[in-house]
């Protein structure tokens, strides 16, 4: 295993984003329809926070509906905006920072996903499941 190996190797370069304009309904949606779990909330390229499914299952009965479902509890989202429930005080990291010092930051935080960002441009996202991934390739 390489010790200096940048994040950009196992980071998905293909992120799929939200607007604070969008609607939860739809972030609910992306969700099930993608199965990922983290979507950064962006304005342009410039990232703005970070929503996870798990920050829907908060406010909703989400967790009580069969994954498979599209039927959204749409009372329970209308009330509230992307902006009042998504992370916004993120941690990022570049795409030169290293796998090493990437699985340091999520084992020791709270979040399973970091945004890759460089010159304020979001160029990725790494998730905790990235680097199992990486590990089992390792073997």
């Amino acid at each position: 295993m390489k010790k200096r190996t940048p994040v950009s190797v196992i980071m998905t370069k293909d992120v799929i984003t939200l607007s604070s304009t969008d609607d939860l309904i739809t972030a609910e949606k992306i969700f099930k329809k993608e199965h990922i779990r983290h979507i950064p909330v962006v304005s342009g390229n410039e990232i703005k926070g970070m929503l996870s499914y798990t920050d829907l299952l908060r406010i909703s009965f989400a967790d009580a509906v069969d994954e498979s479902e599209t039927d959204v509890d749409t009372v329970v989202y209308n009330m509230f905006t992307i902006d009042q429930v998504m992370a916004k005080n993120l941690e990022t990291v570049s795409s030169s920072t290293t796998i090493k010092e990437v699985a340091e930051i999520l084992a020791k935080k709270e979040f399973h996903a970091l945004p890759v960002v460089d010159n304020n441009e979001l160029v990725g996202i790494v998730t905790t499941t990235d680097l199992i991934y990486y590990l089992l390739e390792q073997f």
